[in-house]
């Protein structure tokens, strides 16, 4: 299991940006300092308020115009990568941060969460990948 710890400045608007994405929220491991937002049943994102987040560090919080890390995320069609950078841009997140991509057996695009947290979410056909 992997769990993406995020710090973010707004937790109740960033849980519903992360539910219009498609992520279900768990409520075991929620309060309000931090939310569980789950992908599936192996990828989560912890959003924690930022006086959460200095529990963990003492590094400063990047600002969100900057990038430390871009997360990759497997959709089941072009249609749902669609469909979450839709979501992203109407939820107050930035919609085609980067290039789309178009590489006939790959299609993502980029987006940024209200906190500037870059996820690229992306559809590949396996077979064709080992092919090109």
């Amino acid at each position: 299991m992997i769990f993406v710890n995020l710090p973010v400045a707004n937790l109740s608007a960033s849980v519903t940006f992360y539910e219009a994405l498609g992520f279900k929220n768990n409520p075991q491991f929620s309060d309000d300092t931090a939310a569980c937002m789950v992908w599936s049943e192996t990828i989560h994102a912890m959003l924690l308020t930022h006086e959460k987040w200095r529990t963990f560090t003492t590094r400063p919080i990047p600002a969100t115009d900057s990038s430390e890390v871009m997360l990759a995320l497997s959709c089941d069609s072009q249609e749902d990568v669609d469909k979450m950078n839709t979501a992203a841009a109407s939820y107050g997140g930035t919609a085609d941060i980067n290039p789309k991509q178009e590489l006939g057996f790959m299609y993502g695009r980029a987006i940024a969460d209200l906190d500037g947290h870059i996820w690229e979410l992306f559809w590949m056909d396996a077979s064709q990948a080992q092919q090109s």
